[in-house]
């Protein structure tokens, strides 16, 4: 999916409320018929009112600001949808459904077809639809004699699929002919590019034909040639052509296929649907866009799923996906609950778990039923900094309204962890007074339980730690163990996997590592690694410590296979470097040829070919940096210079054009990790220059690509020298490495959480961890059971 952003005003509050009297209308009018659209469009409607009432109180206290007054609205584009509406186009030629044009030549052959897919590349076509009588609901057109229905078939077949499969030489002149005889120029342009060779790239070329087929018929639409019904809505009507409908909605194909009376009138009133919504579900049906925001896409989403629009129920859902965040996750569990989409659901439900201490501090939350808070408390994957966190949002919740909530807070309570809290926490606990008479007579304890779990008196209850098993997986390759003894010094092939990840008493948490099996060939650190498509790239390093054992080879492991294949050899030895993923193509970073020399040079994987090649070298040589893909660029920080100093640079590298330098760091670093969360770089790690020496760097910084500045964050708790990094559901890892001061290793993980800006520690590591790599791969659930 392809997306802009652009800012556009939004009246929705008065639409809204006359779209509710509209529908509590036209429900009360039609009885059991829209009782269950009712159902559905309760949520629709109270997540409205919500919306209007936090406007009104942000009036009314004076905090209104531009995002009230002008909704953020996103573009958002489905890439494929010409080839997908031209495909659905041409398998609805071949069942001759809803075929109003007959081309027939003198040799005998005729084909039934679409005129509005005709008329997208041919002139004559268009003319004919223009002096088309409003009662002739089919043309007949007998081609010129010349014209032969070899020629003639081949029109209509890049007509339907921007290409000519069977372009040869001896039937040129009778495409030529035909395609003169139509006016159609695009295919005449088809003979200038078998000239130059077009054909090496003929899906591409068919690609590209297909997109400028569906913006022409959509310029025939805004013109209204050719449209041959029209709909009405709140009495605005709109003109269409039945096949773009039909192709593009199995409502309206059943409407305009099946023999309903609807097929026959030239004017369809369409009900439960708003002008705004039918019109922008036209233009996704004729462009495959649709202009998205929070306050229409629930309505959009519900319209797509009543009218069944697949390309817009797609780019609705695809917007819910991604933009899915803290101030609304909470309505898009519930919109995906009533509506009964399951992986939505699960989605939006555990992003509520992983963020539970932010969503429980929006206004939504105060909204949320009992029993949905209550699941939400009793689930294992529930992530907080503390148990603490999830005690302070049942108080809160129940504070939002104590008459009516207090009698259901003993049992929200009860699910609360206490034996996780420590004694300091638990004094909070104690000092929280939610008592209170309920009816005169009945007194609620809310503390029983919680003392009885805490230690004061025995539980009857097993409390179980909070796991979560996130669905992307943490994964350790390779890396080296520090000895001063040399012979004790064991490089690893070893790849190890994080399952789950585990909370304990107060603040105590750790990873569940597992083993996921060896690398092929050599064991090696200070590597490279990459993820394409699910699978793992493991490009170069050391095997060992000699000046010449750096490596060239490059492996990829496919999860799902449990198998690694031998790939093409870089072009240079390299170890210390960076390998980055940006689109299709793996690029390898400078590094260190030998342990005295490092390199400028960059070289591009083509996974298509199987080969590398050079591209534009870097500005000077490189090692120890750190690097990220951002917005398609690659950003490369710090890292040694030919002289092996550490380096403050940061920098935007891109093939072509070379090195393009941005603001400094603020401080000087390099064997570090770099990693792009939320918008912005996170830096952390490494070492600094001290004189003619190194020392740890605990410093750690955050570079906004905005606006080209840096920002100091919270130092690590101890040093991480050549260690591994990887964002997993919005935090920062650092994994393992060394302290520069007596080269111990630094066998602990740490996460850096953005929300609390606290770094936690997560455990000791498995196996070596000294220049160890790490990323993200989705593993089969069989390995992870």
């Amino acid at each position: 999916m392809e997306f802009t952003r652009r800012y556009l005003p939004m009246e929705w509050e008065e639409r809204w409320r006359r779209e509710k009297e509209r529908r509590k209308r036209m429900i009360e009018e039609g009885g059991e018929k829209f009782e269950e659209e009712n159902k559905k469009l309760k949520w629709i409607m109270s997540y409205n009112d919500t919306r209007i009432g936090m406007k009104e109180r942000a009036v009314k206290d004076n905090k209104s600001d531009n995002m009230e007054e002008d909704e953020l609205l996103q573009s958002y584009h489905r890439q494929n949808y010409p080839s997908e509406i031209f495909q659905t186009l041409g398998e609805m030629k071949m069942e001759n459904l809803l075929t109003d044009l007959i081309l027939s030549t003198e040799d005998g052959l005729s084909f039934h077809v679409h005129s509005l897919v005709l008329a997208a590349v041919s002139s004559l076509i268009q003319q004919k639809l223009q002096e088309r009588d409003g009662n002739e609901k089919e043309i007949s057109l007998r081609l010129r004699p010349e014209v032969h229905g070899s020629g003639l078939a081949a029109v209509v077949e890049f007509a339907y699929t921007g290409a000519i499969s069977n372009l040869k030489k001896d039937n040129m002149l009778q495409i030529q002919t035909a395609a003169l005889s139509l006016g159609a120029p695009r295919v005449l342009e088809l003979f200038k590019e078998e000239e130059d060779g077009g054909n090496k790239e003929e899906k591409i070329l068919a690609e590209k034909q297909m997109k400028v087929g569906l913006q022409s018929m959509k310029d025939l639409w805004t013109k209204k040639v050719g449209c041959d019904v029209e709909l009405v809505a709140e009495g605005t009507v709109f003109h269409a052509h039945r096949v773009l409908l039909a192709a593009s909605s199995d409502y309206f194909r059943g409407m305009f296929t099946s023999g309903m009376k609807e097929s026959q009138q030239e004017s369809v009133s369409l009900l439960l649907i708003g002008a705004t919504e039918l019109e922008a579900l036209l233009h996704c049906a004729y462009s495959g866009t649709l202009v998205l925001g929070w306050g229409c896409v629930f309505e959009l989403t519900c319209t797509s799923l009543q009218f069944q629009f697949q390309p817009a129920i797609s780019l609705c859902m695809k917007f819910l996906e991604q933009e899915v965040d803290v101030h609304n996750c909470l309505d898009v569990a519930s919109f995906a609950e009533a509506y009964g989409m399951a992986e939505l659901m699960e989605l939006a439900e555990d992003f509520v778990l992983r963020h539970f201490q932010e969503v429980s501090a929006t206004p939504k939350f105060q909204d949320l039923p009992a029993e949905k808070l209550l699941a939400f408390l009793r689930c294992d994957a529930l992530s907080t900094p503390s148990e603490l966190a999830v005690f302070r949002a049942v108080v809160a919740w129940v504070e939002a309204d104590p008459a009516e909530r207090l009698p259901q807070a003993e049992e929200l309570m009860q699910a609360v962890r206490f034996p996780f809290m420590t004694f300091r926490e638990f004094q909070e606990v104690r000092a929280v007074n939610l008592s209170m008479e309920c009816s005169g007579e009945v007194e609620v304890e809310l503390y029983k339980s919680a003392l009885k779990e805490f230690g004061f008196g025995i539980s009857d209850r097993i409390v179980q730690q909070r796991v979560r098993h996130p669905k992307d997986t943490l994964v350790l390759v390779g890396g080296d163990q520090l000895n001063p003894d040399m012979d004790q010094r064991l490089p690893s092939k070893q790849l190890w996997f994080a399952n789950s990840l585990r909370s304990g008493t107060g603040l105590v948490k750790e990873i569940e590592w597992r083993m996921l099996g060896e690398m092929p060939d050599q064991a090696r650190f200070r590597h490279g690694v990459g993820v394409h498509n699910g699978q793992l790239y493991v490009a170069g390093g050391c095997y060992f410590y000699a000046k010449y054992d750096v490596m060239k080879s490059v492996y990829r492991y496919d999860p799902v296979q449990d198998h690694w294949k031998r790939l093409a050899d870089l072009l240079e030895l390299r170890s210390n470097f960076t390998l980055v993923v940006r689109g299709d193509t793996l690029y390898a970073v400078g590094g260190d040829k030998d342990i005295n020399t490092n390199l400028d040079s960059v070289e591009k994987y083509s996974i298509e070919t199987d080969s590398w090649s050079f591209t534009h070298p870097l500005d000077q040589a490189l090692s120890g940096h750190a690097a990220t893909v951002w917005g398609g660029e690659i950003f490369i920080s710090g890292g040694f210079n030919c002289k092996y100093q550490c380096l403050l640079s940061m920098f935007l590298y891109h093939p072509v054009r070379g090195t393009t330098y941005l603001a400094d760091m603020t401080h000087d670093r390099a064997q570090h990790c770099m990693e792009s969360m939320r918008n912005h770089f996170y830096v952390a790690g490494g070492v600094c220059n001290l004189r003619k020496y190194y020392t740890n760097q605990l410093v750690c910084e955050m570079y906004d690509p905005m606006h080209d500045t840096w920002t100091v964050f919270t130092p690590l708790p101890i040093p991480h020298v050549g260690a591994a990094s990887a964002v997993l559901e919005e935090r920062m890892y650092i994994l393992g490495g060394y302290c520069q001061e007596d080269y111990s290793e630094a066998r602990r993980t740490h996460r850096y959480d953005p929300v609390t800006q606290r770094w936690d520690s997560m455990g000791k590591m498995p196996g070596p961890v000294t220049d160890v790599r790490a990323c993200l791969l989705h593993l089969p659930d069989h390995i992870r059971k």
